[in-house]
């Protein structure tokens, strides 16, 4: 049931088509008395491209926490804020949760306005299956804690979809292969929805060195989806530390062998990874 309180639209943007920008999502924009942007340039761009001169406020993830006490004293007020991200749907790996958190807290209707979503329309076109899937956002950027996270990963069963900088695409494909095996499928979506898309689709090794010898353009920006494991579930096993570990006793096919008993990864995969990683001092 309605209050007396204003209301907060979350509304989807176009990823890249301005054409997939809704009609109710432009009379949600023009209706509203603010609009909160990641980025007022591109919003007003966008605002403009639409003949819309609602005004709008700055929320991105270094000022949300100020922004907060503000924009819900405007919608106890009575006044309607739509928030937007610079693309797709707001709160996936884009801010907006204070500002939602808050709002639900203080008995403030929202409502979405859906619309174009990175993850969705990749996953729509990868071909993997798509009744279970989990969405991991980006990766960490260095690479120990990305390999640690991507160990944790390696027994999901789920599809996995990531959002993967352009600068890190190549470093993150390659520890995909290894960590999770080469013969993972996967489909990599570069520039969806715009003028250069392009899908690719293929095993992770074989990704993996297209991302290396430069076939896949290091431009854009791209969504990873990556079919999910067929192993036992050893969650939160790592999998680099127990073959390290193996690997201080025993020659790399043993360790390898044992690994795969205790972490449920392929043995191949576990072997060409234990080539790597055999301490020099063994190599004599």
């Amino acid at each position: 049931m309605s209050n007396q309180f204003g209301r907060l639209l979350v509304v989807a943007t176009p990823i890249g088509n301005l054409g997939d920008l809704s009609e109710r999502a432009r009379e949600a924009l023009r209706d509203a008395d603010l609009v909160a942007a990641e980025d007022t340039r591109r919003t007003g761009r966008l605002l403009s491209t639409f003949g819309i001169d609602t005004e709008l406020i700055s929320v991105h993830e270094h000022n949300e926490a100020q922004r907060v006490p503000v924009l819900i004293e405007r919608l106890l007020a009575g006044e309607t804020i739509a928030l937007v991200s610079d693309a797709g749907t707001p709160l996936v790996s884009d801010p907006g949760y204070r500002l939602v958190a808050a709002a639900a807290g203080q008995g403030i209707d929202i409502s979405p306005i859906p619309g174009a979503s990175a993850l969705l329309a990749a996953l729509s076109i990868a071909g993997l299956p798509s009744d279970r899937f989990c969405f991991e956002g980006f990766l960490p950027s260095k690479r120990p804690p990305r390999r640690k996270r991507l160990n944790e990963l390696a027994a999901e069963d789920r599809t996995l979809i990531f959002y993967v900088s352009v600068h890190r695409f190549a470093d993150v494909l390659a520890d995909l292969a290894e960590v999770f095996g080469g013969t993972r499928r996967a489909v990599l979506a570069r520039e969806l929805t715009k003028l250069h898309e392009s899908i690719y689709r293929g095993a992770l090794e074989t990704l993996a060195e297209q991302a290396r010898s430069g076939a896949i353009p290091g431009k854009g920006e791209f969504v990873l989806v990556v079919e999910g494991s067929d192993a036992p579930d050893h969650t939160g096993i790592d999998t680099d530390a127990v073959l390290a570990a193996l690997l201080e006793e025993l020659p790399p096919a043993q360790a390898a062998r044992l690994a795969a008993k205790l972490t449920g990864t392929r043995k191949r995969e576990l072997y060409e990874l234990a080539k790597k990683l055999r301490p020099r001092s063994r190599q004599s």
